[in-house]
């Protein structure tokens, strides 16, 4: 039995995001309020508790990646004075025009009207990685301890109940031997513990799955892969919002795609973040997100905004789009769940930060309660749940409760239902208030019968290759990935013989397509059944966790790297 170092805490929050910070930030303004009106009053007792934030990234923000357009509300609700503030947020242009493209192979043509949800004037164009970095600072100078580069590895629990957090080992051979430098992940104890560790949280899912936390609906996902491109000014002027739909996904594949306007560079050019977000519940075997991402910036309409200009970044990210439904039970003795990690995304507005802030704001109230009476048992949690019912939030989440699934059915009925949810408060098709679902790799079918048993077709080269389109290794240069190399692979595959057997018969090995990261390859192996085994390539890994979302037999389980390991996105 591994000896480990047990550090005490009162609350511990998982994830530097902008639920966790918000968390941090909120829960010292209240006990900060607290106390002075204790010392003004003289009755009470000030509290004075132990708050720190754990974050796996080398340093806050670096794993931040987001649709980034920001409904300036959660950030009112936070820091009402944020835009007098003299430390002001880093925000890249307000929205002042925004419009939708229907695309087709050749080119596209703008809608009428912008579809409600997709207007955006006043909100605000963000990179999420240099938002948070701000966020933190705040929460630092209010004196939240945060430790970046630490990874929680496992939850610690008495029973059912949550007593904090175990942190990853780090020293670790590939082989899983002590290495010279190895060093026992630490136990951080804590009263209470928020979990805002994103979207598929690896400790989020542990728990969900021992304490049966699930919702009505299975959980369902979206991928997002992105590009921040340099080009000249005036070809996308900062505050322009572009959302795109139609092609280059079929009508059975849920999606879209966005050209956001960021801002200038000093050297006077415009900043253009691109994007496609493709539903994880799609049919094909064969379909690959990072792909698709690449013709769609082919599209004349697409191109026009990039042409003579420069790739800067690359991300991707997984985002929980499955709804209130999805949402699975928030609270429980010693923990609560915010933000991707409670499934709070509007996918119907492609909007999630405000959410984010908004319930690390409740969350921080529902963990001061808990100090003020010293009991983070459910009795006291549970008042997290109350205050999130009664919110603006919960009612904007009602709104769409239902958008995703509508889509299930294909791009029309998807429309129809959405058509349908606007004129009637939320409500999905013929009135029905909550559609059923199923989990994402539940609808991607095998290849004989999705292909009328003629096989898979190959994917041809795209064109342009290296000035407006790259191959997978490319981008993922581009997003500042590292890894220690001589670790474990943080990509367990649980039944590993299943991806040179079955996998090939059956689904053709589609992780070697649904991963943006080329993470997954399918080695030849003279000798095995189909002359092939899977490879991993961790070290490529940008952590949107959609192998383990959308892989059909469920035996890829992805568990956080050493501490500091992965993407370091910048502008994103």
């Amino acid at each position: 039995m591994t000896e480990r170092d047990v550090m005490e805490f009162d609350v511990v929050i998982v994830g530097g995001g902008p639920a966790g910070l918000a968390t941090a930030i909120h829960l010292k303004n209240l006990l900060d309020r607290h106390n002075a009106q204790v010392q003004a009053s003289g009755n009470g007792q000030q509290l004075a508790p132990e708050i720190v934030l754990i974050e796996k990234a080398a340093e806050v923000g670096a794993h931040a990646i987001s649709g980034a357009v920001m409904d300036p509300k959660g950030l009112d609700a936070l820091l009402p004075d944020w835009r007098t503030r003299p430390d002001k947020p880093p925000l890249e242009a307000e929205v002042h025009t925004d419009y939708a493209l229907w695309l087709t192979e050749n080119g596209g043509r703008k809608l009428p009207i912008t579809p409600p949800p997709l207007k955006n004037h006043g909100n605000q164009i963000v990179s999420l990685n240099k938002f948070v970095r701000w966020l933190a600072g705040i929460a630092e100078q209010k004196g939240v301890q945060i430790f970046p580069g630490f990874p929680g590895r496992e939850l610690a629990m008495d029973g059912n109940r949550v007593t904090g957090v175990q942190l990853a080992d780090s020293g670790v051979d590939k082989h899983g031997q002590p290495k010279g430098n190895f060093q026992a992940g630490a136990i951080l104890a804590g009263k209470l513990t928020v979990l805002c560790e994103g979207s598929r949280g690896s400790m989020t899912k542990q728990l969900v799955q021992k304490l049966k936390l699930d919702g009505q609906n299975p959980q369902v996902y979206g991928l997002g892969v992105k590009e921040v491109w340099e080009v000249p000014k005036g070809q996308c002027p900062p505050g322009l919002v572009v959302h795109t739909m139609g092609w280059p996904q079929d009508s059975k594949t849920f999606g879209g795609g966005w050209v956001y306007g960021m801002g200038e560079t000093e050297g006077g050019k415009n900043l253009v973040s691109v994007g496609l977000v493709t539903g994880l519940d799609y049919r094909d075997p064969s379909l690959d997100p990072h792909r698709l991402f690449q013709q769609y910036k082919l599209n004349p309409k697409i191109r026009a905004f990039l042409q003579g200009g420069k790739m800067l970044h690359y991300g991707a990210k997984s985002l929980p789009e499955g709804g209130l439904f999805a949402m699975p039970k928030l609270f429980g003795d010693g923990f609560l769940l915010a933000g991707d990690s409670a499934g709070l995304m509007n996918s119907m507005r492609l909007k999630g930060i405000h959410l984010a802030l908004r319930s690390g704001m409740l969350a921080a109230e529902a963990a001061f309660e808990c100090l003020q009476k010293g009991d983070f048992s459910a009795t006291t949690t549970q008042v997290y749940d109350q205050k999130m019912r009664a919110d603006w939030l919960w009612e904007e989440l009602r709104a769409c409760r239902n958008f995703h699934q509508g889509f299930h059915g294909g791009r029309l009925m998807g429309i129809v239902n959405a058509g349908f949810a606007q004129l009637f408060g939320g409500r999905g098709f013929l009135w029905r208030d909550n559609l059923k679902s199923a989990a994402g790799h539940t609808f991607l079918q095998q290849v004989g019968p999705y292909f009328g048993g003629k096989g898979k077709p190959v994917a041809g080269k795209l064109p342009e290759d290296g000035a407006l389109t790259f191959d997978k290794l490319t981008d993922v240069y581009n997003s500042g990935t590292m890894h220690e190399e001589d670790q474990p692979c943080h990509l367990v595959v649980t039944q590993p013989d299943l991806c040179s057997t079955r996998c090939v018969e059956e689904f053709g090995n589609p992780c070697q397509h649904f991963c943006p990261a080329a993470v997954y390859e399918m080695e030849e192996k003279p000798g095995s059944k189909h002359g092939v085994d899977l490879k991993i390539n961790a070290s490529n890994c940008v952590h949107c966790k959609t192998c383990d979302i959308m892989d059909p037999y469920q035996v890829i389980n992805w568990v956080t790297p050493e501490g500091g390991g992965g993407p370091n996105y910048q502008n994103l």
